[in-house]
């Protein structure tokens, strides 16, 4: 029997039966289709990489926030003032839209012991659950905002009077209107003083309505059913006017989304659907028959899937109706997830107001229909269908039979709709596909702006917000969504939870649990070459070749746009040609022979590769000695050889443009010092060890000691973040004695330096220390914690590098952690040694640990392990082991084999200094 995939069931007329299988067999057939789908989209999804990337101290962003107070998580911005109003946990605050970081005026709404000690009797947390979090603000009239608040589980609502900035003091109940939990999801809209709401009316959050308030009005709602509602999660609504063009009469509508639990599809699990809901503004409800019901209460599904992978996005998280010049021009955009998370992807589909009015308006109904008598599910109703069309709004054509309200509509149309209440066919968006899709992220917040750039025409730009704290900008072209900056909005990684955008000046306001952030639509200023400009293919941004800036062209005057480049399929070669580079402008860098050389080298866009050229030839990942990395290029024990002129480019390619386009982004003129006079007597310093050290010490017997040098780092517990982790680059270490034989006489350690690996070392886990020295042939590396030598076996691995002299390796393994030791490496020979340590000092066990910053590091590691691949081919080439490897290994107890490093992961990070290391 033929199976259904996913997305076939979900677009197929809309109907999502799976074929029937045995009871014993059914979850399993489909588990395997899912799980396949899973291994596929994660394989072959879509990268959805920004070209940009900014961080938050690198932004002009306006911040507010005030101590002990938390979740700004409401915002409403002012359409006539210069207001933001925000909602936080017992507190609601006017700030300006202009500048956030203004606090115009500020009221407190607190919970009264008596109800928090009614709270906390339910089971609820005193300092979490049972506090006032405003969850709704409203705009009534001019004069008033109309606020609701969890209020410790009873929910309550009150008018804000925006003269005095005070609350009236008359409290309303606010159940259907406001959540009772505060992390439960809800949606509210005011339409002409009437409250619109999808929410649970209940304690338990078991009973889901969609209703409507009104001063002059009774209460109207949806029926208890899971027909109608079967555990929805809302996310928006907001009304859609109707327009003098349509002729109809059918008045305004009020479109809800949600994501609830399919009541229509056999599945192995509870299956999630997007979905939209419509009601009829003018709907009073049935005289007989659904009496203070809606009778206009329709839904439909959202279909938003990958067709070309077989793969659902089926749950919808936000959405943002993008408003036109009339209702036909109206588009809805929404980002979507996997209900399956582990596939990482993020979606944001479109749909058009009309395609969503025509299955409402045509669209055929469901029934439910029992099988076999052991399932129920839903068909398609092929039955007679009553006149008028049940759920529709009233419109002329019923006015001409006499039916002016809800309240005339007949007996057989309303129990039709209280039976009917879904719609089998689904709502496709534009292009039948996402606009865009995003690997490795979940979106959270979307809002749209539209933009009319220099070469006239119309583009949609998408702002998507994450659970990470960062914001996506993407700009709709006609073939393809190009995502041009990734903005870190929040300084910590925590979810945005609300996204408001002004057209009047141009920020976008967020807000989060720790505060609320102003954000300009567009950074041209950032951009500081003509290239980066263009290539952006931002429709804010263009050139001014005048002034050699990017520039915001709503910044920018009328007349001055004659002059502006701006070429959003992002051909570069608009640019005015540059002259090329002289050699008096190359940044001379000059070191000692043997030393390390850094020429720093960053690409602006994450889009482009980085090229190195040396004398005019281009160096590759296994030229010798060499370590290109993001921050740009090491080279190891510069000798006479690697003088010369470094040239770093960046190359790009534009597909819309078809173009590569190539950049000199630094340039370096590499020098060796003279070698200094030899002295007459060689003062050389070591670290003082204690005396069972004494052993190693002696290729310092014959020097002068002086005074020794420590530098010592305490190392974080696990979960720390980097800024406080990473060690200063300085090393406790010892000049060298020079001998004829210069470089090759010469004992040093190379970075990254044993104290430069001490970030995220988890005690109960095993990892790795390791060393890099040059030296003569004699140079060998020993290993000391807290004073004592080792006497176990430690891994080194030696290589011959000609002129250079010799490179030794050496791995140390350890673990379980001590709870405080220190660790000392110690590069030594005849002529010589170097010596580097690293303190520990962290608390045994698992206090503490964040999880979030544990799989920040766990993913470091898996970013940057190609790394360690490119150094394995710069030293010795391929191997036959399927982990780590070298072709020999030493140990100190004599014996020699193969060395191969299983489970091992080493990374090294030019720029952060990074190196290690679980096991």
């Amino acid at each position: 029997m033929n199976q259904y995939s996913l997305a076939d069931a979900m677009t197929d007329k809309g109907n999502f039966t799976v074929p029937k299988l045995s009871e014993s067999n059914m979850g399993f057939g489909v588990l395997g289709v899912f799980l396949g789908l899973l291994l596929e989209v994660s394989t072959h999804g879509p990268p959805g990489m920004p070209r940009t990337s900014w961080r938050h101290q690198d932004l002009d962003l306006t911040e507010f926030s005030e101590p002990n107070v938390f979740n700004y998580s409401t915002l409403l911005l002012s359409e006539k003032g210069d207001a933001l109003y925000v909602g936080a946990r017992e507190a609601i605050f006017e700030l300006s839209k202009k500048d956030v970081s203004v606090r115009n005026n500020k009221v407190l709404w607190n919970v009264a012991d008596n109800h928090i000690a009614k709270c906390t009797l339910k089971g609820k947390s005193k300092e979490r659950d049972c506090l006032n979090y405003i969850r709704v603000l409203q705009v009534v009239d001019d004069e008033r905002l109309y606020a609701c608040g969890t209020h410790a589980f009873q929910p309550q609502c009150d008018y804000l009077n925006l003269g005095n900035f005070s609350l009236s003091g008359r409290p309303e109940d606010g159940r259907g209107k406001c959540s009772f939990d505060p992390s439960q999801s809800f949606t509210t809209v005011m339409v002409d003083g009437e409250l619109y709401s999808g929410t649970a009316y209940n304690f338990l959050g078991s009973e889901p309505i969609i209703s409507r308030y009104s001063p002059s009005q009774s209460l109207l709602r949806t029926e208890y059913s899971t027909s109608w509602l079967n555990e929805p999660s809302f996310v928006f609504a907001d009304v859609i006017r109707e327009d003098a063009d349509r002729g109809d009469g059918e008045g305004d509508k009020i479109y809800y989304f949600f994501t609830e639990v399919s009541v229509e599809y056999e599945f192995f699990s509870k299956l999630l659907i997007p979905r939209v809901a419509r009601v009829c503004k003018g709907d009073l409800g049935g005289q007989r028959t659904l009496q203070k019901k809606w009778t206009s209460f329709l839904k439909a599904k959202l279909v938003c899937s990958m067709s070309e992978l077989n793969f659902v996005f089926n749950v919808v998280h936000d959405i943002f109706i993008l408003k036109g010049e009339t209702w036909r021009d109206t588009v809805i955009y929404g980002v979507f997830t996997s209900q399956w998370g582990n596939v990482g992807l993020s979606a944001v589909c479109a749909y058009n107001i009309a395609a969503v009015e025509k299955v409402f308006s045509k669209g055929k109904y469901m029934q439910k229909a029992t099988v076999e008598q052991s399932h129920t599910k839903w068909i398609r109703h092929n039955g007679a269908t009553p006149s008028p069309r049940p759920g529709a709004c009233i419109n002329n054509q019923m006015r001409q039979q006499n039916i002016s309200s809800s309240l005339h509509l007949p007996d057989k149309t309303l129990q039709f709709v209280k039976d009917h209440p879904l719609l089998e066919d689904p709502v496709l968006p534009i292009g039948n596909g996402p606009r865009l899709i995003a690997k490795d992220v979940n979106y959270t917040q979307i809002v749209v702006d539209r933009v009319q750039a220099l070469d006239q025409k119309i583009y949609d730009v998408i702002f998507t917000g994450t659970d990470k704290g960062v914001l996506h900008k993407s700009v709709v072209f006609e073939k393809e969504v190009h995502i041009m900056e990734e903005i870190q909005l929040l300084k910590n990684p925590e979810p945005i939870k609300s996204l408001l955008f002004s057209s009047e000046t141009r920020s976008l306001y967020a807000g989060s649990d720790s505060g609320v952030v102003q954000s300009p639509t567009a950074f041209c200023s950032h951009y500081q070459s003509c290239f980066d400009c263009i290539l952006a293919r931002d429709p804010y941004c263009a050139w001014d070749h005048r002034t050699a800036t990017c520039v915001n062209i709503f910044d920018a005057p009328r007349q001055s746009h004659r002059r502006l480049i701006q070429s959003l399929n992002g051909d570069a070669d608009k640019c005015p040609s540059m002259s090329p580079r002289a050699l008096k402008d190359y940044k001379s860098v000059r070191v000692k022979l043997g030393s390390s050389a850094e020429l720093p080298c960053v690409a602006t866009s994450n889009l482009a590769q980085v090229m190195w050229k040396s004398n005019g030839t281009v160096l590759t990942e296994t030229s010798s000695f060499l370590l290109m990395g993001e921050g740009g290029l090491l080279i190891y024990s510069v000798g006479p050889e690697d003088q010369g002129h470094y040239e770093c480019w960046s190359i790009e390619w534009a597909p819309a443009a078809g173009k590569n386009f190539t950049r000199l982004l630094a340039s370096y003129v590499l020098t060796l010092d003279p070698p200094p006079r030899p002295p007459h007597q060689t003062r050389h310093t070591t670290t003082t060890l204690s005396s069972q050290d004494a052993s190693i010490e002696r290729a310092t017997e014959s020097n002068a000691s002086s005074s020794s040098v420590e530098t010592s780092k305490t190392l974080p517990a696990a979960g720390s973040s980097t800024s406080s982790a990473l060690p200063s680059s300085s090393t406790a270490s010892s000049s060298k004695s020079h001998t004829g034989k210069g470089r090759e006489a010469e004992v040093r350690l190379l970075p990254p330096l044993l104290k430069d690996q001490a970030w995220g070392v988890h005690a109960q886990e095993a990892f790795l220390l390791f060393c890099l020295a040059l030296g003569p042939s004699d140079v060998t590396i020993h290993w000391l914690v807290n004073g004592h030598v080792l006497d176990r076996p430690i891994m080194e691995y030696r290589q011959s590098l000609g002129p250079r002299g010799f490179l030794v390796s050496s791995w140390l393994r350890e673990g379980p952690l001590l709870k405080d030791a220190r660790y000392r490496c110690i590069a030594e020979a005849s002529t010589g040694n170097d010596m580097s340590e690293l303190n520990v000092h962290l608390s045994i066990g698992d206090e503490g640990v964040s999880s979030r910053d544990l799989n920040h590091w766990r993913g470091a590691l898996a970013e940057h392990e190609q790394l360690l691949k490119r150094w394995q081919k710069a030293w010795v080439g391929p191997c036959s082991c399927t982990g780590v490897c070298f072709p020999e290994e030493r140990r100190t107890d004599g014996t020699s084999k193969p060395l191969c490093m299983f489970g091992f992961k080493v990374v090294f990070v030019f720029g952060s200094r990074l190196l290690l290391y679980f096991g």
